[in-house]
């Protein structure tokens, strides 16, 4: 499954949004631009390396990515769901709910794989925290989403909770996989536990954080 478009509408501009896309993409082809060798360079000296923790590194990974894959889909996913958690929040807590999700993301990878010195990257921890608080706040919004049945492709909606829950466990599950294949290797791959810990960071801190008052009176349209 795939996600197109959800039918929850907002009610303002989603500035920070926009702001956090554009951003995370210029910094990519500024990435794109470096030769293998330079872009290895960077990567390791602004990604979280768990075995070599720094606190700005936390920040600085969230903005990095490992190729366009993962950029577009990280962005995708951004404004598909990042809009109407914007707008419940208002601007300036938002971006302040962005960044403690992709906060709580990497502490929850670095804490079950302490002494990894594979660099991580990338939005999507935080984005879960989005995706979180949406599933709290949204659940029974629909999600027009692509599905792939044999050698067909169509288009149904989802409700939103049922989607992300089912995201969540995928990434539940595949965090004990990538535990039990980190006893034996130190390679790359997903940062699945970050998913998770960003995912609950965002459906604790949307209530913790409190929403604008206009929201109460416009409630997931579908309750």
């Amino acid at each position: 499954m795939f996600p197109l478009r959800d039918t929850q509408p907002s009610y303002s501009k989603p500035v920070v949004t926009i702001l956090l896309i554009v951003v995370n993409i210029l910094i990519f082809l500024f990435e794109f631009s470096l030769d293998p060798y330079t872009r290895n360079a960077f990567i390791s000296a602004y990604g979280l390396v768990p075995d070599h923790f720094t606190i700005s590194s936390i920040f600085t990974s969230m903005f990095l990515h490992a190729g366009w894959l993962h950029v577009l889909g990280n962005m995708w996913f951004l404004w598909i769901f990042g809009d109407n958690i914007e707008d419940i929040l208002g601007h300036g807590k938002f971006l302040l709910f962005y960044l403690m999700c992709g906060v709580a993301a990497a502490l929850a990878q670095v804490l079950f794989n302490p002494f990894s010195r594979v660099p991580m990257v990338g939005a999507s921890g935080a984005i879960a925290g989005v995706m979180g608080a949406y599933m709290v706040k949204f659940p029974r919004a629909r999600i027009v989403t692509f599905v792939f049945v044999f050698f067909f492709i169509t288009t149904i909606d989802v409700p939103a909770w049922a989607m992300l829950i089912y995201w969540f466990v995928l990434q539940l599950f595949g965090g004990f996989g990538s535990i039990a294949a980190s006893q034996y290797s130190h390679g790359g791959g997903t940062a699945f536990l970050a998913h998770v810990g960003g995912f609950i960071a965002g459906m604790v801190l949307i209530f913790l954080l409190g929403t604008r008052q206009p929201y109460y009176r416009r409630r997931d349209l579908s309750w």
